[in-house]
Formats: structure tokens, sequence, C-alpha cells
């Protein structure tokens, strides 16, 4: 008797583009579980930091990212995922444009890439995965059924992060008016070109669409016109 395969559906692209709301989209309509593999490295350098590691010291922090105690609990559609790290929930300490880039500088090294390799494919368990990363349909999951790649403008980008920061409450009352809101949207969009670079520039599993991707730019579509398409690619597979 053939063991049934979980199917895959990994989600690519930069900073910014939708990724994660799209992907939570995604698992609440077919009923798959969900891995936010960014988290994982956000994590990691939360934990590094937290225990003040080094973080030039790859070795260590290395093995921090082979010792996350970690867990994802997706709620609701629409409700968003709450992220457990030893055994306590993580909220916005997570999504910093700190921890951001301390997690794009981790995600650059090898042995932590490596050390968390294994972890992200054992998330794939029948019926399903929805995979949100940067390296998803290249490096950890080569074989998914669906590989998109999500994209949109910089521009777009740094706007859409500006609005989640005030939407959070993350933002000053300088940072929301006038040259402050200017200025504010200048650094979000320098910080996510620096990302960019660095993301798709790395010596190991850089950022690109893999060969055989969906590209989606989403700079002028809604999240929902994004998600209908994804649906329509996944219903052309036979997929769901």
């Amino acid at each position: 008797m053939q063991t049934r395969q979980a199917i895959v559906v990994a989600v690519d692209g930069p900073g910014g583009a939708g990724k994660g709301t799209l992907c939570q989209l995604l698992a609440a309509e077919f009923g798959f579980a969900l891995l936010d593999s960014g988290a994982l490295y956000r994590l990691t350098a939360l934990a590094a930091q937290r225990q003040g590691v080094d973080f030039d010291d790859e070795a260590a922090l290395a093995q921090v990212a082979a010792n996350l105690d970690v867990r994802f609990d997706a709620g609701e559609q629409g409700q968003g995922v709450t992220t457990w790290l030893q055994g306590e929930v993580v909220g916005n300490e997570l999504r910093t444009e700190q921890t951001g880039g301390l997690a794009s500088k981790v995600a650059a090294l090898t042995p932590v890439r490596d050390a968390l390799l294994q972890r992200q494919r054992d998330f794939a368990q029948v019926p399903g995965l929805v995979a949100d990363g940067r390296d998803m349909g290249t490096v950890v999951f080569p074989e998914a059924a669906l590989k998109i790649y999500l994209t949109a403008g910089a521009e777009e980008r740094a706007q859409r992060r500006y609005l989640q920061l005030r939407d959070k409450g993350q933002l000053s009352d300088d940072e929301l008016q006038g040259e402050g809101r200017n200025v504010t949207l200048a650094r979000l969009l320098e910080e996510i070109n620096l990302r960019d670079e660095r993301d798709s520039n790395r010596a190991v599993a850089p950022l690109r669409p893999a060969k055989d991707a969906q590209i989606i730019d989403s700079t002028a579509m809604s999240i929902e016109e994004v998600k209908a398409a994804v649906v329509a690619f996944a219903k052309e597979r036979g997929l769901i």
C-alpha cells in the first residue's frame, strides 16, 4: 500500500510582498499546516540575542538554531499565528526591524541554515503544508507540488511595512505625520533594499525564484486577488 505524501505549496519572495498573510489564508483555505520559515530565523536571532551570543560566532549561532524550542499555532482564518519560543508566546518583539535585520544576517550563515533544514522539512505532514520563506522552493522543498514567487516593488513594500507598524502602534506621533512620516518611509525603503541585496547575493541559498515557480507581482493586487491566483494554480494541478 502506497504511503500518502504531503502536498507542499512553497511560497518564496522578498520581505513585504505579502507572503505571510497569503500563506495564512492558503493554509486555512486548503486545511494545511503552516511553516513560517522566516520566523525560525527571527527566533534564532532573538534566542541568540537573549542568550548573549556573539553574532560573529557561527558555531554558537548554529547551536542556538539546533536547539530551538519552537511551536507555531495557526489560528482561524484572519486570526494570525501564535509563535512560542521556549514555552513563551513571542509577540511584537519577533517582528521588529532590529530582529529582522539580525535574522537576515544569521540566515546567510551555512551552519545555521544546515541546522534548520531538516526541522523545516519535518513540518511537511499529510494532508499538506504551506511553506513561507525565501528558499522554500529552491532548497527546502525542491519537489514541492506548487511553487509561488511573490514579489512587489520596493516602494510598495515599504509603504505596506509602514502601515503595518502604524496599525500595531509601533510608530511615534512624529513618525506618523509630516516630515517624520517621509523620513520613516525613506528609512524603511533603505532597510528593504539592503535586505534584498543581502538576501539575493548571499553565498548560500540566495533569494531567487525556483525555475518552475509561478511569479506573481502583487504591487497592484489585493491580497484576495493574489490568493485567488494561487488557488487557481492549485486547481489546475489537481491539488485541491
